[in-house]
């Protein structure tokens, strides 16, 4: 890894951990299929100048739509509650397809804006896709930063609650209560709503909570970026031990370090597409190239909502030919093997 490796990310917000360098991806048996994600697409709405420049700036496809003027009935019963006027539709994943299998660790990285959570969040069945399916044998857990337990709650009566979401019994929280606490080293703080909580030890908890009941399939959304190199340790151990009992973990990251050490597999999402989807080393070499390419058309000075719109069109175009240039490889390929 190159000196300029250590702060790659396209928004200058990359964790960097010099012992990832020193360990190796996992390697396992693969088993059968868990995941199907056909030709999904995620369209939402955004309401409001902000996310409709947010939007615009991550390079999404936007379409805006006028919303339908009610009656004069309708609005003097709605009046004060109803939002009047027009609102952005961001189709924020565009025909993504893919299948994961039991014991991978599957990486998904991209710029920010690209997707990746939202993809996570639809394979979760946390949003409903526009059109498209996604298949799944077991019962997936999403962990990540922005989770919502409930903070006006204990951590103890947190802990409990998410047990029992992930399908524990009351006995089985009760016997894994300690080592949640353990996990998580926060003491005597669980006993204390979680809105006097510091982010890391939130998000410490949440860990501890998803990843107590080994899940089928794990997936972890930035969670990894909190806390201190022990507990990145106990967390990348923890992450193993699912993977080995026959789970697929999928970890969302800007640390293109962490990625290369944790996943076997890495899909990388751009403006909502799927670019390349392969080992780990082959498409995080790549996607290194295309942030290098990006950062050296930056430049120093904020650019404006046309500036971005050019660059967004530059970075699809950057996309669309790596995309094709698997294309052509993997053709190729199958060509030597008929030949």
């Amino acid at each position: 890894m190159t000196e300029s490796d250590l702060h790659m990310d396209v928004d200058l917000d990359v964790e960097f951990d010099p012992e990832d360098l020193e360990s190796r991806p996992p390697v396992g048996e693969i088993g059968a299929p868990v995941l199907v994600v056909d030709d999904l697409h995620v369209v939402y709405r955004v309401i409001g100048s902000k996310g409709r420049q947010q939007a615009h700036g991550s390079g999404a496809r936007t379409r805006e739509v006028k919303a339908d003027r009610p009656s004069f009935v309708r609005r003097l019963i709605g009046a004060g509650s109803q939002h009047v006027g027009a609102f952005t539709e961001v189709h924020a994943v565009r025909g993504i397809s893919f299948a994961a299998y039991h014991g991978e660790s599957i990486g998904i990285v991209g710029v920010n804006g690209s997707g990746k959570s939202t993809l996570l969040r639809a394979v979760a069945g946390l949003i409903p896709p526009h059109s498209g399916a996604v298949f799944v044998d077991g019962e997936p857990s999403l962990l990540g930063v922005n989770a919502a337990l409930m903070p006006q709650l204990s951590g103890e009566r947190n802990i409990m609650i998410g047990g029992l979401a992930l399908g524990l019994t009351t006995k089985q929280v009760d016997e894994k209560f300690d080592e949640i606490v353990d996990f998580a080293d926060i003491g005597d703080f669980v006993y204390l709503p979680m809105r006097t909580y510091s982010s890391g030890m939130a998000a410490r908890l949440r860990f501890a909570i998803s990843s107590a009941a080994s899940p089928d399939i794990l997936m972890i959304d930035e969670a990894l970026a909190t806390g201190d190199a022990a507990f990145k340790s106990r967390s990348k151990a923890r992450i193993e031990e699912v993977r080995e009992d026959a789970g697929t973990i999928f970890l969302v990251s800007h640390s293109i370090s962490t990625i290369e050490a944790m996943c076997t597999r890495v899909l990388w999402v751009h403006q909502g597409r799927l670019v390349m989807d392969g080992p780990t080393h082959e498409v995080a070499e790549a996607y290194k190239e295309f942030v290098r390419a990006h950062r050296a058309s930056d430049g120093p000075k904020r650019l404006g909502p046309k500036a971005r719109a050019r660059k967004a069109a530059q970075e699809a175009r950057a996309a669309e030919q790596a995309q094709a240039a698997q294309q052509a490889e993997a053709g190729t390929d199958s060509a030597g093997l008929a030949g």
